[in-house]
């Protein structure tokens, strides 16, 4: 349950002011109100992710632009000297560009090709940086081409040495020379997938065309960012791969018409791609021009993190995480008002709720779902989804899925949800029931998202209704539709995909939170769904003789629901399990108390909001202990890297299995 030590206070004020709207005759939620009451609440749920465009993106070099154009390096001007042309670069840098280019072509070797990539980078800059593109696009192309040459031509003497500073700068000339044609390009709107291009360069032009290769289809993206252009803020760890390419930003488009899986893509989603350029030599068809035929290759670093080129392998550069800051700096993803509506409004949260995907679906992975706590979102789990996704091993066998639920109600109710959502999910990526890996899911809950996730993998049997009536349930009265409704909630069966469960800092039993307090404050300002409201107490008053003990349809708030004192959590623990589903369990430990404990509830030994006794699962077949507090727990590295050790094994049993069905 995740109203920490801070969201306590946070909840006090909030239900300060509703008590004085509604004294003033605002009666109801708009979205002005619970901007404001979110920002009160903005201490509680989870942290705030940015990322803040930098006020220039120019090397210390080009800052000396107002002293002339920056001199070539050491090495460059000693190649200069050596053939007399120093004097020429100073006088006419163009000139000495086509004399080195008459001495690279007469006895090419490393050496020239560099000082050309060298020479041909600077004046590009230096014109980009001027605002003149079209010389800084025959520039870079001349320096990207080169560089290109120096990296990878087979025809020159393969003297290549990794160690020698100026096959790093290759790399680096590569890198940077490609990011200052793609930002001419991209300010010109012609960074598109499926778009053709011809730049003009020394030597002969180079026409390429912009390919997409990865599970992101081209009209999935409508435009790109730069990632250099960007720093992050709010997360712990930064993950970057170094290699060849230009790492971007790629925004994803909403469409007009949209595909039965884009349902689950939300709206405004930035994803990683590196570019990267291949160089092949070639006619051009249509003309008599000789020209450079190219290919501008949009890769997904997710599913791919090095290229062949010729005989040679080079790593990808790529950036995983200033795309997910990107897209988590909307506001509505942040703290400021999804949190609040989640806990306050079950029937407006209900808009936006179900099950999220950050990546293109694939058949191949197995998904993990994340689940989060009381008053809080999927943006909750970034830390570790940031950690795990860094992880070859985890990033190649498994895909990350977040659901998002109303977390003012009931967990049982949020539970019967994410039944029905899984359900339409399985229906939608895979109606024929063909993925093995869709059918070994993983679920991860932390607080109570835990007992919503557990409950995916229970078989209700008769108990559940049995806290109710004696009588069976087919004997009720009441209209069609609102027995079937509750029906749901009191018979269920687990569902056959998922194979595993890790809670984290789950209050199994109950929170002692869930005291008088912090219930007469939920129901106060908590918005109930209708089932629970006029459905369920139509049904009692037509069933008077049938309800034995209505204490359950009482239950009308997530806070009332983790009650110590409620039954649902003996009949949740003893409630029959499947075999194949494996348990884990991560519990929390701090051993101060503050004050806030002490004044809504007794000091427990625990997280400060779960003891130790409620986050205890005896079912689990593993379970630690970290020391970390509720709200925090969950991004603790210690849990991140048991969630990591768990779906290793997972993994190491599915592929187990899989062999020995294969034999068979």
């Amino acid at each position: 349950m995740a109203i920490t030590r801070l969201a306590l206070p946070g909840m006090i004020a909030v239900s300060c002011l509703v008590i004085v709207l509604s004294l003033i005759g605002c009666r109801s939620w708009d979205i002005d109100s619970a901007r404001r009451l979110a920002r009160i609440a903005s201490l509680a749920h989870a942290q705030t992710i940015t990322v803040k465009k930098k006020q220039a993106s120019i090397t210390p070099q080009w800052q000396l632009l107002t002293r002339g154009v920056p001199q070539p390096p050491p090495r460059v001007l000693q190649f200069l000297r050596r053939y007399d042309l120093e004097a020429r670069y100073a006088e006419s840098p163009d000139e000495c560009i086509e004399a080195v280019i008459e001495l690279a072509q007469a006895e090419p070797n490393l050496e020239s090709i560099y000082v050309l990539s060298e020479l041909a980078f600077i004046q590009g800059e230096s014109a980009r940086h001027m605002g003149n593109d079209d010389r800084a696009s025959k520039m870079l192309a001349t320096s990207l081409i080169h560089a290109y040459r120096y990296l990878f031509d087979p025809n020159l003497p393969d003297m290549r040495n990794a160690y020698d500073p100026q096959f790093r700068r290759s790399c680096d000339l590569y890198n940077q020379s490609l990011e200052g044609l793609l930002r001419i390009i991209n300010r010109e709107g012609g960074l598109r997938p499926d778009e053709t291009h011809t730049i003009d360069s020394y030597g002969m032009p180079i026409a390429f065309v912009i390919e997409t290769n990865g599970r992101w289809e081209p009209e999935d993206l409508s435009r790109f960012e730069f990632v250099s252009d960007y720093r992050t803020k709010g997360l712990k760890n930064q993950y970057s791969t170094y290699g060849l390419g230009v790492p971007l930003i790629g925004v994803r488009e909403t469409k007009e018409t949209p595909r039965p899986w884009d349902q689950f893509y939300p709206p405004g989603l930035a994803f990683s791609v590196t570019a990267f350029l291949e160089i092949c030599h070639g006619e051009a068809s249509g003309d008599d021009e000789n020209r450079r035929h190219c290919v501008l290759h949009l890769y997904d670093p997710l599913q791919k993190t090095s290229i062949q080129v010729g005989q040679r392998i080079a790593p990808l550069e790529s950036d995983m995480t200033t795309p997910l800051a990107y897209f988590l700096n909307d506001p509505l993803l942040n703290t400021e008002i999804l949190p609040t509506f989640s806990l306050l409004n079950a029937d407006l949260i209900n808009t936006f709720t179900g099950l999220y995907m950050l990546e293109p679906y694939d058949p191949n992975k197995i998904p993990v779902v994340l689940v989060h706590g009381l008053w809080s979102t999927p943006v909750t789990w970034t830390e570790m989804f940031n950690d795990l996704r860094s992880m070859e091993e985890i990033r190649a066998n498994y895909q990350f899925w977040f659901y998002l639920y109303p977390t003012g109600q009931p967990f049982w109710v949020s539970a019967q949800q994410m039944r029905e959502d899984l359900a339409s999910v399985n229906k939608t990526l895979d109606p024929w029931n063909e993925s093995q890996a869709l059918n070994n899911m993983v679920l991860v809950g932390h607080s109570m998202g835990g007992l919503v996730s557990a409950l995916q993998t229970l078989k209700s049997g008769e108990d559940f209704w049995h806290m109710v009536s004696d009588k069976p349930f087919d004997s009720l009265q009441g209209d069609v539709e609102s027995l079937s409704e509750l029906k749901s909630l009191f018979f269920f069966d687990p569902n056959p995909a998922i194979k595993r469960v890790i809670t984290i800092g789950t209050p199994h039993m109950g929170s002692e939170y869930a005291n008088s307090t912090t219930q007469w404050l939920g129901r106060k300002f908590f918005q109930i769904p209708d089932l629970l409201e006029s459905k369920s107490d139509k049904i009692i008053r037509e069933n008077a003789a049938a309800i034995r003990d209505d204490g359950f349809f009482a239950t009308k708030t997530s806070i009332d629901s983790l009650s110590p004192d409620s039954k649902f959590f003996e009949v949740m623990k003893n409630a029959a399990r499947p075999e194949s589903v494996r348990y884990h369990n991560i519990v929390g430990h701090v051993e101060d108390q503050s004050w806030i404990t002490q004044a809504f509830g007794t000091s427990i030994e625990g997280d400060g909001v779960v003891s130790l006794v409620s986050a205890t699962a005896s079912e689990a077949q593993s379970e630690i202990e970290v020391q970390a507090e509720h709200a925090k727990i969950h991004r603790h590295p210690l849990t991140i890297l048991e969630v990591r050790r768990i779906l290793l094994e997972h993994l190491r049993e599915s592929q187990a299995a899989a062999a020995t069905a294969t034999s068979h």
